[in-house]
C-alpha cells in the first residue's frame, strides 16, 4: 500500500559546534594530550563532518561553545555522568525537540491535530515512560483516542522501520492520519576514554528531529513523495559489528571497521533482488537517500552499486552540516532531495545493529517543492 509523506519537517537544537572545536573541547574534557590529542583531531577531521548541534550547548557571551554536562576527567577511571543522570536530561530535553518537529509537520501537512489517527515515535537514545508519545499526545492536544506505537532502539535505520508501520496503518485504515516524529540526542552518550570505536562515535553523534504524515496515497499526489516499498536485509555473520549497549555511563556505541566491507559484499545482491520484485533495476534509480553515518559508508554503498559521481552528495552534505543525528538523519536527506526536486524513483537506505540493511522505494513524479 502506497502512502504520501507529508509535511516533512526537520529540526535541530539552536546552538551547534564547528568540528575542530568539538574536537579541542574533546581534548579537555578527556584528559588528553600529545601524541594522543593530535590523533584525536586527526580523527574528528576525517569524519568530514563541519558542525553538529547539540541540547547540551549553552549560550555564552564571548560566542565560544560551551557545556558543563561533561566535567573534566579526573583520572583514567571516569566515565562521566551516570547513565540515570543522562536519562533525566533526555526526558527534559527530548520533548520540546520533538514537539518543534512534529507541530510543524502538522502545519506543513495542513493537517489538525484532531484528524491524527496514529502516532510513531521513533528513538534509540533513551527511555521513560510515559515516553515521548504520551508527551506529544498532550502537547500537540491529539486525540485521546490516538492509537501509539514506539519503535525504540533500532538504531539509524529506524525512521525507515517506521515506515514500514506507517504503510501497514495506512494500508488497514483508508482514513487513517499517522503522524511520525523521530528524535535522537546522541550528544547525552558521550564516552570519556580512549577506546577507537568510542572515539569515532564521538566525532560523528549528533542531536536533531523529524517529522512527518503519513495518509494514503491519492491519484492527484503527484508532486508528494511517495512510499511505494519497504525491503531489510539481516547481514549473516555480522552481529558484532555494530553494536549499542546500555552501559552505566551511557549508552556504548560500537562501529567496526569491517563494516563498509560488509556492505561492499552484501548490499548490491540483495538490492537488485528487492528492486527486481518492484519492476526496477539499480539503473533505474534516479535518485538516493542513503544514511550517512560515515564517509566510509557512503563511498562503500556508491562503490558497490557502482553509483555515479555525485550521487550521494546530498548525503555528504547532512553528514557535513549536521552530524550523524541517527534515525532522523535519513528524514534529513530525503527532505534536501525533495526541495532540490529530485529525480524519481528514490531509494532510502540505512544501516542498523544486526547488521542489517532497511531500504524504503519512493515514487511519486519529480518537481520542486518549497
Amino acid at each position: 500500500m502506497t502512502f504520501a509523506l507529508c509535511g516533512l519537517s526537520v529540526v535541530q537544537p539552536e546552538r551547534s559546534i564547528e568540528q575542530r572545536a568539538a574536537a579541542e573541547v574533546a581534548k579537555t574534557f578527556l584528559g588528553v594530550n600529545g601524541r594522543e590529542a593530535h590523533a584525536l583531531a586527526s580523527l574528528f577531521r576525517r569524519t568530514q563532518v563541519c558542525s553538529r548541534a547539540s541540547v547540551l550547548l549553552e549560550p555564552s557571551a564571548d560566542c565560544e561553545p560551551r557545556q558543563s554536562f561533561y566535567p573534566p576527567a579526573v583520572g583514567p577511571a571516569d566515565r562521566g555522568p551516570a547513565t540515570a543522570v543522562r536519562m533525566q536530561r533526555y526526558a527534559a530535553e527530548t520533548v520540546p525537540l520533538a514537539h518543534a518537529a512534529a507541530s510543524e509537520a502538522l502545519e506543513r501537512s495542513a493537517t489538525a491535530p484532531g484528524e491524527v489517527t496514529h502516532l510513531i515515535t521513533v528513538s534509540c537514545t533513551g527511555f521513560f515512560a510515559p515516553g515521548i508519545d504520551v508527551a506529544l499526545v498532550k502537547s500537540l492536544e491529539l486525540p485521546p483516542t490516538v492509537g501509539r506505537v514506539h519503535i525504540g532502539f533500532m538504531g539509524c535505520h529506524g525512521a525507515l522501520n517506521a515506515f514500514r508501520v506507517a504503510e501497514a496503518l495506512v494500508g488497514s485504515c483508508p482514513a487513517a492520519r499517522v503522524l511520525v516524529c523521530a528524535v535522537e540526542l546522541c550528544s547525552l552518550h558521550y564516552q570519556y576514554g580512549t577506546d577507537p570505536q568510542h572515539l569515532v562515535a564521538n566525532a560523528l553523534f549528533a542531536d536533531g528531529a523529524a517529522a512527518f504524515v503519513a495518509r494514503r496515497a491519492q491519484p492527484d499526489d503527484g508532486d508528494l513523495w511517495q512510499v511505494a516499498a519497504c525491503g531489510s536485509r539481516l547481514v549473516p555473520d555480522a552481529e558484532d559489528a555494530m553494536t549499542w549497549r546500555i552501559g552505566d555511563h551511557g549508552f556504548q556505541m560500537t562501529l567496526s571497521p569491517r563494516v563498509p566491507d560488509l556492505i561492499a559484499r552484501h548490499l548490491k545482491p540483495w538490492l537488485e533482488e528487492w528492486l527486481a520484485a518492484e519492476g526496477l533495476t539499480i539503473a533505474e534509480i534516479g535518485s538516493w537517500a542513503v544514511h550517512p553515518g560515515g564517509p566510509r559508508i557512503l563511498s562503500s554503498v556508491a562503490e558497490a552499486l557502482g553509483l555515479p559521481a555525485g550521487a550521494l552528495d546530498i548525503s555528504a552534505q547532512v553528514l557535513a552540516e549536521c552530524g550523524n543525528m541517527s534515525s532522523p538523519t535519513i528524514l534529513f536527506v530525503l527532505d534536501r532531495l525533495r526541495r532540490a526536486g529530485a529525480a524519481r524513483p528514490c531509494v532510502a537506505l540505512g544501516f542498523g545493529p544486526g547488521l542489517i540493511a532497511e531500504a524504503a522505494l519512493l515514487a511519486g513524479q519529480a518537481s520542486e517543492a518549497p
